[in-house]
């Protein structure tokens, strides 16, 4: 049975819910399974299907950079758990990648997904749409994505989202438009010149007083 049921929607920085849910890696109890990692939440309408198919092997694929950044990865779909295990040979077949990581199932999953509001009725009543959540070791909700049904999600982008989470978190910096993991960053206006001398050894250039650009600290 889940745990916490509350129905109101999920906004940054909430709690994330805590739930116990039936999956391919056996019985999840969500905090304690999250532990003290990053995890990146992900919902997908329906197995034996093309696009969630595809998406499912790319998260495989890259369980070396989940790794590298302390992230678990939980997958989510209100289909049961064997039906999850029979579709996981075909992912693997076809997409050229093991998936190792748990996938949700059963009636507990639809609970789940109400609970977290990856099921929108202007969009279906019964299967979810593409959500994803980044969850921090404090169990926080840092950032939320959400697609339609027939658009496949960017993994790339993901990762690149998890990278500026985790940046921010270390340092006194944003990350502006369109950065990648080494580019450039933004001093946070909080911190004065004084202080950003001594927090960015590389120094920083000033475009206007709000402005400011810094090479990406080391952390």
């Amino acid at each position: 049975m889940t745990t916490n049921l509350e129905t109101k929607p999920l906004r940054i920085n909430d709690l994330a819910p805590d739930f116990s849910c039936d999956s391919t890696a056996g019985k999840i109890e969500f905090h304690r399974w999250a532990d003290k990692s990053w995890v990146v939440f992900f919902s997908h309408p329906k197995d034996f299907t093309p696009v969630c198919t595809t998406e499912l092997g790319e998260v495989a694929k890259k369980g070396p950079e989940w790794a590298k950044r302390n992230a678990k990865v939980l997958a989510l779909s209100v289909d049961g758990v064997e039906e999850h295990k029979k579709w996981t040979l075909d992912i693997n077949e076809t997409q050229d990648c093991t998936v190792d990581y748990p996938i949700l199932g059963g009636p507990e999953a639809k609970e789940v997904a109400n609970l977290y509001g990856m099921i929108h009725p202007n969009a279906s009543d019964t299967f979810t749409v593409r959500s994803v959540f980044f969850i921090d070791p404090n169990k926080k909700v840092r950032a939320m994505l959400t697609y339609p049904a027939p658009t496949g999600r960017n993994f790339n982008e993901i990762l690149r989202v998890l990278d500026a989470l985790q940046l921010t978190d270390k340092a006194s910096v944003a990350t502006p438009v369109n950065w990648q993991k080494g580019g450039d960053c933004i001093v946070l206006p909080s911190v004065s010149d004084e202080d950003a001398k001594k927090k960015f050894p590389k120094g920083f250039k000033t475009l206007k007083p709000y402005l400011r650009i810094t090479p990406q600290p080391e952390v």
